[in-house]
């Protein structure tokens, strides 16, 4: 995602605008909605994200359009005209979206009886500018609508709010500012972190679908670290997602030198750091790590996984009468559990919560197995246990982990910790490629259906503990064939027998 600098001449801003407009001026749908809203006697503008993202030399994934009346009925006969979808985003508010092909088209109506009262309804001045459709669609030169002075705005980098009431009516804008902070490095105006401040517990009452519609683009963004510190300096953090706030103030052992609460920013933006050049931390395995991390989703969902990977240890904190040695047994598994809660508050998706709570279950595992590696005796058996845990993404384990790593800097911390990560990971990546993905795609040795019909068992956990150790001695390279697995299984249940 490109970033944008602090100040920028708004002579280029305007260049970058006349550019997009005339590309524009050809767009099909555009012409389809002009033509219908003609037909019907009304008026309609570019709006919104679409007229910003021009001014910056962009092109808008969505086109946000501003309809001076009849706007529902306007999208569905125009979903009709394109052969698209349409989309019904709040009746209230007269809002709808079509979808045509790779189209996005997102109307509402007028805030007040005219567009200078629309724009005064929004939330930033960067997103109060227009421009009229007609004059787009003639071509050549067209006229910047900006009553409120968001293109200086916009050329110096600052999130200007419109309106402290407009943040009150909606309190998603809320958040809203630090997603536009994080995904365009806009600076809050003074007034602006004032009022996000003072409003701050509002944003409780908005719906966990809007937030992780705004959370999600925030944490993929390149600086999600440094944004979610603001946020906290704001007020704003602990009341979208107040399981992690408990974590403030609670000391950790010798490994660390932040709280609990700290230490987790921490690792978020040390996890940028890892994004943004795999290569340096992961010699062998960055440009593969680079490769998931292109898909905005996979970030924002391994970057959630750092946030929540120790929201467990408040919970769980062991005192000691030497604070070097606080422990935090379990906090992987208390961890799961509070971020379901969280997940469920944001309507997160299964997979999502999935994801997420695999990572926080095994990001301790490969710090357990570290000193057996260091000194060569890492088993495979171990190491396929770590393997098998997240598979495919392994590597999203092992970001986090390293951001784990380097966001803790106390005393205790052995010098060659994340080199001994990006070690061991590679040694688990070549163990996922080399041996556990060949030995899953080949039909298993044993089947559950050969420990009933031959050893006439009957379902159950016991299953799953003799097929786990026929693979796990496949891995040793102790059972390569059925019968040496027929064996295997047959030791085993021997060994469990009571006459022996």
């Amino acid at each position: 995602m490109a970033t944008y600098p602090n100040s920028m001449a708004p002579a280029v801003l305007v260049q970058h605008l006349q550019t997009g407009a005339a590309r524009l001026a050809s767009h099909p749908s555009l012409k389809v909605v002009f033509r219908l809203a003609r037909e019907r006697g009304l008026k309609v503008y570019l709006v919104g994200g679409t007229v910003r993202e021009l001014l910056l030399g962009r092109d808008s994934p969505d086109l946000d359009l501003a309809v001076s009346a009849q706007t529902l009925a306007l999208a569905r006969e125009l979903a009709r005209e394109l052969g698209g979808t349409f989309v019904l985003l709040d009746d209230k508010e007269r809002t709808a979206r079509v979808v045509a092909g790779a189209d996005i088209l997102d109307l509402a109506e007028f805030r007040a009886p005219d567009l200078p009262g629309d724009l005064r309804g929004r939330d930033f001045t960067v997103n109060a500018m227009a421009l009229e459709l007609q004059e787009l669609l003639r071509g050549g030169p067209v006229t910047l609508v900006d009553p409120l002075g968001g293109l200086e705005d916009l050329a110096a980098g600052r999130l200007r709010l419109v309106a402290r009431d407009n943040l009150r009516a909606d309190p998603l804008r809320l958040l809203r500012a630090f997603r536009f902070a994080a995904t365009h490095g806009f600076a809050l105006t003074p007034e602006t972190q004032a009022a996000v401040q003072e409003l701050a517990p509002l944003i409780e009452g908005v719906a966990g679908e809007r937030l992780r519609q705004e959370l999600f683009p925030l944490l993929a963004a390149p600086r999600a670290g440094q944004v979610l510190r603001r946020m906290d300096e704001a007020r704003l953090f602990c009341h979208l997602l107040p399981e992690l706030c408990d974590g403030k103030g609670v000391a950790q052992n010798g490994f660390h030198h932040l709280d609990v609460f700290h230490h987790s920013l921490e690792a978020v933006a040390c996890l940028d750091d890892i994004l943004a050049a795999p290569a340096r931390f992961f010699p062998v395995l960055g440009p593969e790590l680079a490769r998931q991390a292109a898909d905005p989703w996979w970030r924002a969902v391994v970057k959630l996984a750092a946030l929540f990977h120790d929201v467990g240890k408040p919970k769980v904190q062991a005192w000691r009468t030497d604070p070097e040695r606080y422990t935090f047994y379990h906090h992987d598994r208390v961890g799961v559990e509070l971020f379901t809660q969280a997940a469920r508050r944001l309507r997160l998706s299964q997979a999502e919560t999935r994801l997420v709570s695999q990572i926080i279950s095994w990001h301790m595992r490969p710090f357990l197995l570290l000193p057996a590696f260091r000194r060569g005796e890492l088993t495979p058996r171990a190491l396929g246990r770590l393997v098998r845990a997240l598979k495919t993404h392994l590597l999203a384990g092992f970001a986090v982990a390293m951001a784990d790593s380097l966001a803790a800097r106390g005393t205790q911390k052995p010098p060659d910790s994340e080199a001994a990560l990006a070690a061991l990971a590679e040694e688990a990546w070549r163990f996922l490629k080399q041996r556990l993905e060949p030995q899953e795609r080949q039909p298993r040795l044993l089947t559950g259906h050969d420990l009933q019909d031959i050893f006439h068992l009957t379902p159950g956990p016991r299953f799953r503990h003799l097929l786990t150790a026929v693979e796990e001695a496949q891995w040793e390279g102790r059972v390569q064939t059925r019968a040496e697995a027929l064996a295997l299984v047959s030791s085993l249940l021997e060994a469990e027998s009571p006459s022996r």
